[in-house]
């Protein structure tokens, strides 16, 4: 493969038999636990955790790695810059947006929630099988097989972001 050509994932298909009134009933269920592990004190997932969810839905293209995001990652049409899974049927509303501000939660920050594609990171996941390392790998087995130190480079924002040094107010001055 030369430089310049990009490596090829298999296309990974959503369960057909995930339609219909059991569909819904489960996404129901999902949603109850994911907003059951969130608790009192809004919960988030730890930042190693996050970054393997990114990494599943966004991809590491940005931080010049090779793989794309996922197939069914959508761009919000009511939240400027925002994403939401196409795969999952949750749609696009501000509760289901994958990332999120810093001080605000987004569905990656819950401590139980559940991908359709059973990717790293999420609570459901399952290791990929012998036939997903065949020519072209599943994006799942490629991150299941990406060097931690690549996971490290994702970026990821949990909790409140420190307020830059240049937007910092400066203390009052007290008369002497």
């Amino acid at each position: 493969m030369s430089k310049n050509e990009k490596p090829e994932f298999r296309r990974v298909s959503v369960d057909p038999n995930q339609r219909g009134i059991k569909k819904k009933l489960s996404m129901v269920q999902s949603f109850a636990v994911a907003l059951a592990s969130r608790g009192i004190s809004n919960n988030k997932i730890n930042t190693p955790v996050k970054q393997l969810r990114v990494l599943s839905c966004f991809g590491n293209e940005p931080q010049g790695g090779i793989l794309p995001p996922c197939e069914y990652l959508l761009e919000s049409e009511t939240g400027e810059g925002m994403h939401y899974c196409g795969a999952c049927g949750c749609g696009d509303k501000k509760t289901t947006w994958l990332t999120q501000h810093a001080d605000e939660y987004s569905k990656l920050d819950y401590p139980k929630v559940a991908c359709t594609l059973q990717m790293p990171g999420f609570t459901n996941y399952v290791v990929s099988t012998p036939d997903e390392a065949e020519e072209p790998v599943t994006r799942k087995y490629y991150i299941e097989n990406l060097d931690y130190k690549e996971v490290q480079k994702t970026p990821v924002t949990i909790g409140m972001q420190p307020i830059p040094e240049e937007n910092k107010e400066e203390e009052p001055k007290t008369k002497e």
